[in-house]
């Protein structure tokens, strides 16, 4: 379990920082700004999580524990070296998350605007963090080698967080639907 005595360090004063493996990096390296996204999308569930409750709650917080997961995964960039990693089985959760909450859903005969419910708008928010956070996994991924099951995880997640959205919307019902050049 990790302990923190001190919350500052000077050691990234001079714009580096460490990775998991001890390795020092600048802060500016994909790697850390896919990272930050990821904590960033973190912290906007932190903010959805205030307007739900009971299973919807539930689930957010364990995303959230996920998302820690994934972080550590990323700060050790030897993928043999050990350290936790994200597992198929998470991304398969969030599968069958998706299956669950999308079945009681009317089809979408429209594309629909992010808002509705404070949930709603909320959970939208952070989908599009979410979605920030895969393009940069993807360039990482083009250029250094990370476990894939990440990027999976990441592109399930703004899909599951598309439908709680809409679950959040009195089960779409309170859906904003786009009208093509309505304003036209």
């Amino acid at each position: 379990m990790v302990q923190l005595t001190r919350i500052y360090t000077r050691g990234g004063d001079k714009g580096k920082t460490s990775l998991g493996d001890g390795s020092r990096v600048h802060k500016t390296e994909l790697r850390i700004e896919a990272i930050g996204t990821v904590d960033e999308a973190n912290a906007s569930l932190g903010l959805a999580v205030l307007h739900a409750s009971g299973e919807v709650a539930a689930l957010l917080y364990r995303i959230q524990n996920d998302l820690f997961d994934l972080g550590a995964d990323l700060c050790m960039p030897d993928l043999n070296a050990g350290g936790l990693r994200l597992i198929a089985g998470q991304v398969e959760w969030l599968e069958s998350q998706i299956d669950l909450f999308n079945e009681s859903l009317n089809p979408l005969t429209s594309f629909i605007l992010p808002g509705g419910t404070q949930l709603a708008a909320s959970l939208h928010l952070a989908r599009t963090i979410v979605r920030r956070a895969e393009r940069v996994l993807v360039a990482l991924s083009q250029e250094s080698q990370i476990n894939l099951e990440i990027v999976k995880y990441i592109n399930r997640l703004s899909d599951l967080l598309f439908v709680l959205a809409r679950h959040a919307n009195d089960q779409g019902r309170q859906d904003i639907l786009w009208v093509p050049g309505a304003n036209r």
